[in-house]
């Protein structure tokens, strides 16, 4: 039997994959969730998933955590600015352990694109094609929860504020990408596999007509430059970093960065998308 191991599972996204691994079949003793804080997934551990410590940060609990492992998923960490060096840690383990197969969370149109997150998932991809071991590289969409989670925002000021030029981004829900990255990991591929993942494209204006139409009240899109965005940001307490960053975000959908017209995501999912409308219902109830 195959072992297949998730980093991150107590996270929105891991913890979405664990989940769709059982219900697809794989026995619970074939799942391993690799978690920094084993007691945030006891759930999964009576259910009869192998929990397992593991931080990116701390290379000496990774061994035990990928030992058996034959098809590993590592989830690209949350701390920007050190996760190269976590997911190298991840990955030395990984082959250290005999991991056959490493999917990994990358990012769309990553060695093609100006987004600002997309460095350090260009340096983890290297990493793994220099590592010796099959790749597969699950080059992600933004998720459709990167807006709901500021839905309240949008409904108290009545606006999305953003710099996209009227930019598309093609968005789809967390779950649906954890889906697709559960199929990835169970199929047998030969070789590296790069899949681009997104799902239908939309605009800020069509953003803010679906929250209009779900939640009742009147969202209207404000598109700025992407200066006028960053002293925005600054306005409401960012710094000046992070503000520039942020509008570096919008600046990359402008330039089409997070548009694809792939089908990989489909293909992978086997089923209709997951609709924005759905999202943004179950964020606003």
């Amino acid at each position: 039997m195959t072992t297949y191991a998730v980093t991150g599972a107590s996270g929105p996204f891991g913890r979405l994959v664990v989940e769709e691994l059982l219900s697809r079949g794989v026995p619970a003793s074939d799942v391993v969730a690799i978690v920094r804080t084993p007691s945030k997934v006891a759930d999964l551990a009576e259910r009869g998933v192998q929990v397992r410590e593991g931080d990116y940060s701390r290379p000496e609990t990774l061994p035990a955590a990928l030992a058996g492992v034959q098809r590993l998923l590592l989830v690209s960490g949350s701390e920007i600015g050190s996760r190269v060096a976590q997911h190298t840690a991840v990955i030395d383990a990984a082959k250290a352990a005999g991991v056959e197969r490493i999917a990994y969370t990358s990012i769309l149109k990553a060695g093609n694109t100006s987004n600002p997150l997309a460095g350090e998932h260009e340096a983890t991809e290297a990493a793994l094609r220099a590592c010796g071991i099959p790749v597969t590289l699950l080059r992600n969409g933004w998720y459709f929860e990167n807006y709901t989670s500021q839905l309240g925002q949008y409904l108290e000021r009545g606006e999305i504020v953003g710099a996209t030029a009227g930019g598309k981004v093609s968005a789809a829900a967390r779950a649906d990408f954890a889906a697709a990255a559960a199929a990835a990991l169970l199929t047998d591929d030969d070789g590296d596999a790069v899949h681009e993942l997104g799902g239908p494209a939309f605009t800020f204006d069509e953003l803010a007509a679906t929250v209009s139409d779900v939640t009742g009240t009147k969202v209207a899109p404000r598109d700025l430059s992407v200066e006028e965005y960053a002293a925005a940001l600054e306005q409401v307490g960012l710094d000046a970093g992070t503000a520039g960053f942020v509008a570096g975000l919008d600046a990359s959908i402008a330039a089409g960065d997070l548009e694809t017209d792939s089908e990989d995501l489909a293909r992978l999912l086997g089923r209709p998308f997951t609709p924005l409308a759905d999202v943004v219902r179950a964020a606003h109830a």
